[in-house]
């Protein structure tokens, strides 16, 4: 017999970490565009703080079992809009990756990604294996590639990227061998080059920008730059909120949305950014303990995959701003400015507290 949910069995520290992260967010962009014509942005993202903080709670009080037994429907869902933005989707600055909604417009890619870890969630739910097989691997290869492409085709590759680690973290914990490994390793190096030759040229770029970081610091490596200087620029202490003459002047690129590191590390110096660094090490490792009390394994693997997807977005934005990785326009989790990512973030922390709360079920 189940457990009755109560209250009391909502996991309010990892709750709190979250909403402690968004907030920082929100007073980050509130500094950052305050005297710029986006100036009041940051009113939308608490309105969608607000609303996400109480979907997340809505998700809390659900059976996540519940939300497992919908996923082929959800699968099902989450392809016909991925194709419908590609035919007849509300075209932003060239790309069609929003679903207008009356007044307001939502990335469709953000919920795809919950989608597909519920997706790999349910596929090990009930497959006790020692090792994931090629078949396993082609299946989920499947199951996650099609909206990957789709997504991609928006085109938004950032996002496409974000699947790869959900699947990653959910045959390394069934099991992988180590040949396996290998292949896919391998498999992957060989298609590098047609990869590359599918990119657009801007894609292409941001790659060459990343090998030749000193090169064209005016034009295609006039991004990175500016971060490492914002950042660098900020010290131990910072230059204090709004003062930060990187963003407030406008060198930083979209400051308050995917260049928001950079942004509070220069008004918030090395203190500041080591908290919000520990913050998010907290909030993994949270998840991660969750995922070691599951009540069985496809809470497990659920709590396992939004742990992987959050862990590559904070270790990829981050890498960006210091110019160890390419730029890809991955969000920062819970700070950058976006109502669709602070949306999926929270929807998955609440199916989160929804498989921590049910740790004692037998």
């Amino acid at each position: 017999m189940r457990k009755p949910f109560r209250l009391s069995d909502i996991d309010w520290f990892l709750l709190a970490v979250a909403m402690a992260l968004a907030i920082i967010g929100v007073v980050e962009i509130y500094s950052t565009t305050l005297h710029s014509p986006l100036a009041g942005q940051y009113k939308k993202q608490v309105y969608w703080l607000i609303l996400s903080s109480i979907l997340a709670l809505v998700a809390s009080r659900l059976d996540y079992h519940l939300i497992l037994e919908q996923t082929p429907w959800l699968y099902g869902i989450s392809i016909l809009l991925l194709v419908g933005l590609l035919v007849a989707g509300h075209s932003i600055a060239g790309t069609r990756r929003w679903l207008q909604l009356g007044p307001m417009s939502f990335q469709v890619s953000e919920i795809v990604k919950l989608i597909i870890i519920l997706v790999v969630a349910a596929y090990f739910a009930d497959r006790r294996i020692e090792a994931v097989s090629w078949e396993d691997l082609l299946k989920l290869g499947i199951f996650a590639g099609l909206p990957a492409v789709l997504v991609a085709l928006e085109p938004d590759l950032g996002t496409a990227l974000t699947f790869v680690p959900i699947v990653a973290a959910g045959v390394l914990f069934a099991g992988i061998r180590l040949q396996q490994v290998a292949v896919l390793c391998l498999v992957g190096i060989l298609l590098l080059p047609v990869g590359y030759h599918f990119l657009r040229p801007y894609q292409r770029e941001r790659i060459m920008t990343f090998v030749h970081p000193t090169q064209h610091t005016q034009s295609t490596s006039y991004q990175v730059t500016q971060t490492k200087i914002a950042i660098g620029s900020g010290g131990f202490w910072g230059k204090g909120m709004g003062n930060g003459t990187q963003s407030r002047l406008g060198f930083i690129p979209v400051s308050h949305a995917d260049s928001i590191f950079a942004a509070f590390a220069e008004e918030q110096g090395f203190v500041g950014t080591l908290l919000v660094l520990l913050l998010y090490f907290a909030l993994l490792l949270r998840l991660l303990d969750g995922a070691q009390m599951a009540p069985d394994r496809a809470g497990a693997f659920l709590l396992i995959g939004l742990a992987a997807v959050l862990f590559f977005q904070v270790v990829v934005n981050t890498g960006m701003m210091i110019g160890v990785l390419p730029i890809t326009g991955i969000p920062l989790p819970l700070m950058s400015q976006g109502g669709s990512s602070l949306l999926f973030t929270f929807l998955g922390l609440g199916l989160a507290m929804s498989v921590r709360a049910r740790r004692y079920v037998n």
